[in-house]
């Protein structure tokens, strides 16, 4: 890679981190609170540790790469760049102080929406032969994040589903009120991070793909036009459910087995 790459490469992999690191010590911590059953608490449970794994994923993703110095200076570059701060305090400060179901669609649109202009790069160089061992550490991440936002949107609608038609449509204009916030932001960072190298408008469209995806999750509409055909088709093989090289007797591989699920009744619920 040439040093405008590597330097894409550090500042989307410090905006996981950062995202990641949040999810972790509060969004997690927040959603537990607000947990109605056992077995939500101890999914939500599972949900922080893997949170924590991802951050130190990323840890050893810098480590591998950099050298202590320049991961000092990719930090303290994160720590003072306005546009990620902005995202990340936006949604802390709901994690904070907001609604239960607040909180949940605060944490659907940072697991299902705001960490794909970071992915966008790992997945681009996956599919372009260049850092594979990072970037499928990454495919696996997003894995996670996408059962994530699944399951938290799930709980979401169950709990949406209580409330009356007059709260119902002033949260659903609430979220949308903070998607287009989030949104407006994550197109300026987008361009700071890809406009040298001309990825800007890939990249826009794949976050608002991410951005549907997410809406869809709580159970809302989706709101941009873009589908996965509008997609980077290397960019949408990377986050495929497909895995590499796994061994079905042994287990042995870089990608998981998913199992089979039949939806849950009512009466399902209602025992947890």
């Amino acid at each position: 890679m040439d040093e405008t790459e590597k330097d894409i490469v550090n500042k989307v992999f410090i905006g996981l981190t950062m995202l990641d690191t949040l999810q972790s010590e509060e969004g997690a911590v927040h959603l537990l609170k607000d947990a109605r059953t056992q077995h939500e608490k101890s999914v939500l449970a599972n949900i922080h540790f893997m949170e924590a794994e991802h951050a130190r994923s990323y840890s050893t993703i810098f480590s591998s790469l950099n050298s202590t110095r320049k991961i000092e200076e990719i930090f303290k570059w994160g720590n003072n760049n306005e546009l990620l701060q902005y995202k990340a305090e936006r949604i802390n400060e709901i994690y904070q102080n907001g609604t239960g179901l607040q909180k949940k669609i605060a944490s659907v649109f940072l697991e299902s929406f705001l960490f794909y202009s970071g992915f966008y790069a790992p997945l681009w160089y996956l599919g372009n032969n260049k850092i594979p061992n990072a970037a499928e550490i990454i495919k696996l991440i997003i894995r996670d994040e996408s059962v994530h936002g699944t399951y938290i949107g799930y709980k979401f609608q169950k709990g949406f589903e209580a409330l009356n038609d007059d709260e119902q449509e002033d949260l659903k204009n609430w979220a949308y009120d903070l998607l287009f916030d989030l949104y407006a932001n994550e197109v300026k960072y987008t361009h700071y991070i890809y406009d040298e190298i001309g990825w800007d408008a890939d990249v826009l469209t794949f976050i608002r793909y991410n951005a549907n995806k997410a809406l869809q999750n709580l159970g809302f509409d989706p709101l941009f036009p873009d589908t996965s055909e509008d997609v980077n088709p290397i960019v949408m093989n990377g986050i495929s459910t497909g895995t590499s090289n796994h061994d079905f007797f042994s287990q042995v591989g870089n990608g998981y087995l998913l199992g089979e699920v039949e939806a849950m009744s009512d009466e399902d619920y209602k025992t947890w």
